[in-house]
């Protein structure tokens, strides 16, 4: 098991930028596939799509992000990379079926965001679970799901 406690920059930066770029023609900069949910832990057991098995431990002052570089030596990089975000798009009928779609979505501490007039929602799991909570808004007909996200 390979034991990584630091971020040694990002594989954007020029001074690893170089190096990776050698290593990864060769085909040995291994990638380490999260969810944005993960990149807020600091400790992670798991493997590189190149199958390494990696125990990660960083400080709690270092955060995991896109493209951070977790070991880069001449024969091996390891670098994060960051699944896209789903989020699951709503929009309600009138002002007070926007206030109880709020009041709900705060009260599950939902990770949300505004777009204009349509409340986006971050899916930590399936989202048919979020679905199953809205279900009595979404029946009423007080909250949509919307189109496109």
């Amino acid at each position: 098991m390979l034991r990584l406690t630091e971020i040694l920059g990002q594989a954007s930066e020029a001074r690893l930028a170089e190096r990776l770029h050698r290593l990864e023609h060769r085909g040995r900069v291994e990638r380490i596939i999260l969810g944005v949910e993960d990149t807020l832990r600091h400790r992670l057991r798991l493997k590189t799509d190149h199958g390494t098995d990696c125990a990660i431990a960083l400080p709690r002052q270092e955060r995991l992000s896109d493209g951070a570089v977790l070991y880069l030596d001449e024969e091996r990089g390891i670098v994060v990379q960051v699944t896209e975000q789903a989020w699951l798009g709503l929009g309600a009928r009138d002002l007070e079926s926007a206030l109880e779609l709020g009041y709900l979505a705060g009260n599950m501490h939902w990770t949300v965001r505004f777009r204009g007039p349509t409340l986006l929602i971050a899916l930590r799991g399936p989202e048919q679970d979020y679905l199953d909570r809205l279900a009595p808004l979404l029946a009423s007909g007080r909250v949509r799901k919307a189109d496109h996200v």
